[in-house]
């Protein structure tokens, strides 16, 4: 929000905007509120208290867009409150919209443009959702949907880059991923073919030993048809192309 990018520092005032951001143009209801806020066992003071976060926010925010003629920030309703704000304004909508959107560009086989989209959209995470506050069962499901999209939005960026052939390039984030995420067997198959396609066979068939050792000393599984299938390939020298065996998938470990 221009002009107000300064958090609040009380927890819950903060925890009350955060609320009221990502339900920004519909009404929260105060029971919404307090839920969020307490759980099953508000104080007896939790419809005034609040009331009186709103009120901070209002107060701390207010002055600024009176200044550019933007109107009322948080709106009173019979049931609750309203936080206006454009969709420009709110990072986890704008991030959405690009990813879409890249997501469409790269169906028309628009691959440089969706990459360019791609990273602008995760260009605007600067760590983990809603990192400094501590979500309750009202926010909880939105911090595990952007948490899932930023995941998705990663991944497809690498799907990208990866038609436009940018395996060196990879490498180093490649890298990090799978360390990062130890089970995480699409990483470990991109990391696989990135080596691959930089002349790296021995590497590549490196990192598909420590996955299988990581899965069977974490899990008491195997690797995936799909990976023991690239594995084979990998060490029999055969040539791949982009088909059901190496495609990527770019669904979402739950």
């Amino acid at each position: 929000m221009e002009g107000a990018a300064e958090k609040p520092t009380a927890p819950k005032v903060r925890w009350t905007l955060a609320l009221l951001l990502l339900h920004a143009n519909r009404v929260v209801g105060h029971s919404s509120i307090i839920y969020e806020l307490w759980g099953e066992t508000p104080p007896c003071s939790a419809v005034a208290t609040a009331q009186t976060y709103v009120y901070q926010i209002r107060k701390k925010y207010q002055r600024r867009l009176d200044q550019i003629g933007w109107g009322e920030l948080v709106e009173t309703r019979p049931s609750g409150y309203v936080l206006r704000a454009e969709e420009s304004e709110i990072d986890a909508q704008v991030f959405e919209r690009l990813s879409e959107q890249a997501r469409a560009s790269l169906t028309a086989g628009h691959t440089e443009q969706a990459a360019r989209q791609l990273r602008e959209a995760l260009a605007l995470w600067r760590g983990r959702a809603l990192a400094d506050v501590s979500a309750g069962s009202v926010l909880a499901p939105h911090v595990i949907h952007l948490e899932k999209s930023r995941m998705r939005t990663l991944r497809l960026r690498i799907f990208a880059d990866q038609r436009l052939g940018r395996y060196r390039e990879l490498l180093p984030e490649l890298q990090f991923l799978a360390a990062a995420n130890p089970i995480d067997e699409w990483f470990h198959q991109q990391l696989m073919i990135a080596l691959v396609e930089t002349g790296r066979r021995a590497d590549a068939l490196e990192a598909y030993h420590r996955l299988q050792s990581t899965l069977g000393a974490e899990l008491g599984v195997r690797p995936s048809p799909r990976l023991h299938k690239l594995q084979h390939d990998v060490l029999t020298g055969v040539p791949w192309t982009r088909g059901p065996q190496t495609e990527l998938d770019l669904t979402v470990p739950t």
